[in-house]
C-alpha cells in the first residue's frame, strides 16, 4: 500500500509545530511532523508520500526530497497540493493500492473515484497511533507506567527511606 498524505492538512490535524514563527516557522513544522511520520510508520515509510504546497517551501529547496525514507514533494508546478495528489492518484496504475490522507473533501472525492482508500487525518492519526501502541511503543506524549511494588521498594532502599 502506498500513503499519500496531504501535508498541511495532516500538520494542522496533528497540532505537531515547529517552536519557532515566521520563514523558519513552516520549516520546523515539517520536519516535527516528518519526524512523527517516520515514528509511526517505521518500516512503511518507504511507502509514503508527503506533499506540501510550495508556497510555504523554503528558497532553494528541490521540489523532491526524502526524510527518513518518506518521499517529500512540494507542488511547485502546481497551484496547490490537492492538485499534485489529485494527479498521483489519477496517474497511479493501482489505485486500489493508495491510501490518500486528507480532510479535504475534494481529495477525499478524487481518492475513492479512483476505488483508493480515503481517510481523514484525524482518524489516520488515531488508527496510526493505536497501531504503534499494539506494536509496543508508547506514545510520545503518554505518562510512563506507575512504578510497581517492587520497583518502589528498590527507590525506597536507595534513598534510606522506608526503614
Amino acid at each position: 500500500m502506498t500513503l499519500i498524505v496531504d501535508g498541511y492538512n495532516l500538520l494542522h490535524a496533528s497540532g505537531v509545530f515547529g517552536e519557532s514563527r515566521g520563514p523558519r516557522g513552516f520549516e520546523q513544522s515539517r520536519i516535527a511532523l516528518l519526524n512523527l511520520l517516520v515514528d509511526l510508520l517505521g518500516e512503511k515509510a518507504s511507502d509514503t508520500i508527503v506533499v506540501f504546497d510550495a508556497a510555504r517551501a523554503p528558497d532553494g529547496l528541490p521540489a523532491r526530497l526524502s526524510h527518513g525514507g518518506i518521499r517529500v514533494w512540494f507542488a511547485r508546478e502546481y497551484p496547490d497540493a490537492d492538485s499534485l495528489i489529485e494527479e498521483l492518484v489519477e496517474d497511479d496504475t493501482a489505485p486500489t493500492h493508495l491510501v490518500v490522507v486528507s480532510s479535504d473533501r475534494r481529495l477525499q472525492v478524487a481518492a475513492r473515484r479512483r476505488r483508493a482508500k480515503a481517510v481523514s487525518c484525524e482518524e489516520w492519526l488515531a488508527e496510526a497511533r493505536e497501531a504503534r501502541r499494539r506494536r509496543g511503543h508508547p506514545s510520545p506524549d503518554a505518562k510512563p507506567p506507575e512504578p510497581g511494588p517492587e520497583g518502589a521498594d528498590y527507590w525506597k532502599k536507595y534513598f534510606g527511606l522506608g526503614e
